[in-house]
């Protein structure tokens, strides 16, 4: 039995809430409930999500922790009375509604995946906010069949790198748009199809050219604002189009008629206010459809590891869309 302390080190916002005000705190170990895992907290992944929380923009859930975090990896320190899947000492990835960047984390023992032998901690705490996000958004929401093409927007991100990988596991064809020739040159490596140069590049004529002017089947999309007309006019007919978050702004000014004409699909998902069984159906699909993947086919692209005490820094680089993979804190560095 580990010897749990009451007390943690966890990051604070700040009053100001940038990336300045980001600073170790304490706190209480969380609490568990009957079919709740305590984790020690090896590494923790840094998302959007967390930057739009720090900023006041997206409050955890109701009963969600407070801290910020929405995946993380580590060691199962302690079980709760029902807990059947998990034991003391086993190496867990999560996918959580709060509490990642902190030394312990709960989570419901259906919404935590083994740790495959060959990955670290640090790569580990990479994966689930992005697998999670592709599976549901590009194969359970878009149906993203063998040999349809499939245009990711932000293909150097971590959500990005890791769509490329899981869509040509299932057979797809891979254009994606990145903002320097580094990050084209490393979608290619992972095996896009089509890296397009959204700086040099118009994005709707290179789709329609590369496709024979079918356009892409599915467009994963991150941005929104003017990409939203742009995503329908290099959509194929029948095309599904998917967004899921909007970097450029929620509102724009569309002609919705391409939908009517191509019997376009428009959707979109998050995943931090699912429910207990949802998330728990989710985690069930993964682990079945991808996570053998996981190591092998599939690989964390791990941009930078920052010590917890830094996560001001780890958000700070996120947001100057420089980083090419996941950016990870290091939850177990000396504080």
């Amino acid at each position: 039995m580990e010897n749990i302390p009451q007390i943690m080190s966890a990051i604070e916002i700040g009053d100001d809430g940038s990336t300045a005000s980001l600073k170790i705190a304490d706190a209480p170990v969380p609490s568990i409930s009957d079919y709740e895992i305590l984790v020690r907290v090896a590494a923790a992944g840094v998302n959007r999500g967390d930057c739009f929380q720090r900023a006041g923009f997206y409050p955890a859930p109701s009963g969600a922790s407070t801290i910020m975090g929405l995946e993380f990896s580590g060691t199962v320190a302690a079980c709760g009375d029902k807990v059947s899947k998990w034991k003391i000492g086993d190496r867990v990835a999560a996918l959580v509604a709060g509490g990642g960047y902190a030394q312990y984390a709960s989570v419901h023992e259906n919404h935590a995946l083994e740790i495959p032998e060959n990955l670290s901690f640090i790569e580990a705490a990479a994966l689930p906010e992005t697998i999670y996000t592709v599976w549901a958004n590009v194969f359970e929401g878009a149906f993203l069949r063998p040999e349809e093409t499939i245009l990711i927007h932000g293909g150097s991100s971590g959500i990005g790198t890791t769509a490329i990988q899981m869509a040509k596991i299932f057979g797809a064809q891979v254009i994606v748009t990145a903002g320097s020739k580094e990050k084209c040159d490393a979608c290619l490596q992972l095996g896009a199809d089509l890296a397009i140069n959204y700086r040099d590049e118009d994005f709707v004529k290179q789709v329609n050219t590369f496709t024979q002017e079918v356009g892409a089947h599915v467009i994963l999309d991150m941005v929104g604002g003017d990409y939203i007309s742009r995503n329908m006019a290099c959509a194929a007919r029948g095309g599904r189009i998917v967004n899921i978050a909007f970097l450029h702004g929620s509102k724009a000014e569309v002609d919705f008629m391409p939908v009517m004409i191509k019997n376009l699909t428009l959707t979109g998902s998050t995943l931090r206010a699912r429910s207990i069984a949802e998330k728990s159906r989710l985690t069930d699909a993964v682990a079945e459809a991808i996570w053998p993947d996981v190591g092998l086919s599939v690989k964390p692209v791990i941009d930078k590891v920052f010590p917890l005490a830094q996560a001001g820094a780890a958000q700070a680089r996120m947001e100057t869309s420089e980083h090419i993979g996941k950016i990870i804190l290091d939850c177990e560095a000396d504080i």
